[in-house]
């Protein structure tokens, strides 16, 4: 019982410390990605990828009634072997790691009008396992010129539509291939239906079924696309999306190990950046709310007296496991280091935790360590 209530209490306590942050705060948002990197390889370049996640955060995020709603999904991460950390970019629009299906068709569009297409540009196996009896040489050509036509039709209904970018989802015929070339419409093939509806998204085109339905208002729209070569790979750029719902995030790095790296932080990022747009509450890091919780956790067990008193002043020491590990991992003596704080807290320096460099006591808020109310409140409910 006490320690639910010292649970309860401890929540309530971070609400009342933690700092209201709008969406329109960029500094704030930066400050809490950088935090969130400190200590891993991605920490020299952690300015450059924390601008690029809270652009692509700010970009999906939907605002209705006052509250804010982002869905991660609509990030796309991409990694790439070769170049710098500092080639990571942000591309408002998707990048789909496919190239062209033919090498007549160009290599960049501008001002593209884009169809999305799930079903195959191929000529249709019958429903049945069934045969056709060919008994002269005419029937033969006439079959043929059939299929041909076919699919010249299929390529016809997606340039009648005014598109000059086609993806799809399933195959494309290599004569289609040639006509959709001859066209100098720009075609990709077998984009994972994930991919398409990010692109729907990102473009607002519509996904069209029938080929034969598909009409100008089922296009999308995007600056540019094109094939750009990265590293020993060809991959397709959709960029310059008006206002994209949709955006990716395109890692690099010298080898395999970094690339995975930079990426495991990108999304730590993306863990604590949309928390705390939806939160809109930020708290100071470096063990500052811990001491701060365990402080006032001991005054309100005075309060509460009898047995559960033992229990919530045994909750307030467990909070000081934060301050304390971080004291013992940058080689200061965890007593003293406990022994300042507590007295800065004291003084109501609420946001005073332990700068592991300094190896003394500063204001975190003001050094710009912050964390997401979100990752202190979970933490208390699911260990409590």
């Amino acid at each position: 019982q006490g320690y639910r209530l010292a649970a309860d209490k401890a929540i309530e306590i971070l609400n009342k410390i933690a700092t209201k942050v709008s969406i329109d705060d960029e500094a704030t948002l930066k400050k809490v990605a950088i935090t969130s990197m400190t200590g891993r390889s991605a920490d020299k370049a952690s300015e450059h990828l924390a601008n690029l996640v809270v652009k692509a955060v700010r970009a999906v995020s939907e605002v209705e009634g006052g509250e804010v709603r982002v869905d991660k999904d609509n990030i796309k991460v991409e990694k790439k072997t070769g170049g710098g950390i500092g080639d990571t970019e942000f591309i408002k629009g998707i990048i789909i790691d496919k190239e062209r299906v033919h090498s007549a068709m160009p290599t960049r569009v501008e001002k593209a009008r884009i169809a999305l297409v799930d079903s195959a540009m191929e000529v249709k196996k019958t429903e049945i396992d069934a045969k056709i009896r060919i008994t002269d040489p005419t029937q033969l050509k006439a079959f043929i010129d059939e299929e041909e036509k076919g699919l010249f039709n299929m390529v016809k209904a997606v340039k009648g539509a005014g598109a000059n970018v086609l993806f799809a989802q399933k195959g494309i015929d290599d004569l289609a291939q040639h006509y959709l070339a001859k066209e100098g419409i720009f075609a990709a093939r077998r984009v994972s239906k994930s991919d398409l509806e990010k692109l729907s998204r990102a473009t607002a085109a519509r996904i069209v079924s029938n080929l034969k339905e598909i009409t100008s208002k089922d296009l999308g729209h995007a600056g540019v696309v094109e094939e750009i070569k990265i590293g020993d790979e060809k991959m397709i750029y959709v960029r310059e999306c008006k206002n994209p719902k949709a955006v990716s995030i395109l890692v690099r790095g010298g080898t395999k190990q970094i690339v995975d790296e930079i990426e495991r932080s990108i999304q730590d990022c993306l863990g604590v950046v949309p928390a705390t747009l939806i939160d809109k509450k930020v708290v100071a890091g470096g063990g500052a709310p811990e001491i701060e919780v365990a402080k006032q956790l001991r005054t309100y067990a005075k309060s509460v007296g009898g047995r559960e008193q033992l229990a919530i002043e045994a909750f307030a020491d467990a909070m000081e496991v934060i301050p304390r590990a971080l004291a013992e991992n940058a080689g200061l003596d965890p007593i003293d280091t406990l022994v300042d704080l507590r007295a800065k807290h004291e003084k109501n320096g609420v946001n005073y935790g332990i700068d592991v460099f300094e190896g003394k006591p500063i204001d975190m808020l003001k050094k710009g360590v912050i964390e997401p109310l979100r990752v202190k409140t979970q933490a208390i409910k699911s260990a409590s």
